[in-house]
């Protein structure tokens, strides 16, 4: 589903954000990308949803190149993707149940089955008796939760997901990755990035980041990973 071939970010001549980047992600993996704030982390989901084009190297989701996907073709992309942010950017004007519903709307879908679909993702994040509150009215922990079931209304093939549980407590946070691990256990393909030595624990694969490098993943499969 994702794969990294020798990939390296530069911004500008002191400023690398990844260096010889090579992984594989397959079908339905529960994958965790680990590594201090700033070791290139965000820059790499960013490159999967086409937000970021490699400066070398290869990356290649469900068989696209990024590097070569022209701007009409980003959409599309997107589609099959789940993105979850530390910032939620929730409208605040808006019901919970209006802001899962929008990413149905903009793609032409029927009202009535945009709200169906959306109570349906609510209730499996567990809001679904929160569908009409404002998203003010919520919790930290709960508007993250809102955050996955906007990303999963769409049905997507990937989730991508930087830091979900930052500035969560514990409880919040477990909640936020039981949801996550839910959608796992369908076959969705999930990314999850952190620095969360808790949520790591019992992960059954993690790739670690350092400085825009990847370190030892004596956990992963060798022939996926390399330095």
């Amino acid at each position: 589903m994702i794969e990294f071939q020798h990939v390296s970010k530069q911004y500008s001549a002191d400023a690398t954000a990844l260096r010889d980047v090579s992984f594989t992600v397959n079908k339905g993996e529960l994958v965790f990308l680990a590594g201090p704030s700033g070791a290139g982390k965000s820059t790499l989901l960013k490159m999967i949803a086409a937000m970021e084009r490699p400066s070398s190297g290869r990356v290649i989701v469900n068989g696209q190149d990024i590097g070569k996907l022209k701007a009409a073709g980003v959409p599309f992309l997107r589609r099959n993707l789940g993105l979850i942010f530390q910032e939620q950017r929730l409208l605040a004007d808006r019901s919970i149940l209006a802001n899962v519903m929008m990413p149905l709307m903009v793609t032409g879908q029927p009202r009535a089955q945009a709200e169906q679909r959306a109570r349906a993702a609510l209730d499996k994040v567990g809001l679904g008796e929160r569908a009409n509150a404002a998203p003010l009215a919520l919790s930290g922990g709960e508007q993250q939760r809102v955050s996955i079931a906007r990303a999963i209304v769409n049905r997507p093939q990937i989730i991508l997901a930087d830091e979900p549980t930052a500035n969560l407590d514990r409880a919040s946070a477990d909640r936020v990755l039981d949801a996550l691990r839910a959608f796992h256990s369908v076959g969705v393909t999930c990314l999850i990035s952190t620095h969360d030595d808790h949520v790591l624990a019992g992960a059954a694969r993690v790739i670690h980041l350092k400085q825009g490098q990847l370190q030892n993943n004596s956990d992963a499969p060798q022939a996926e990973v390399a330095a």
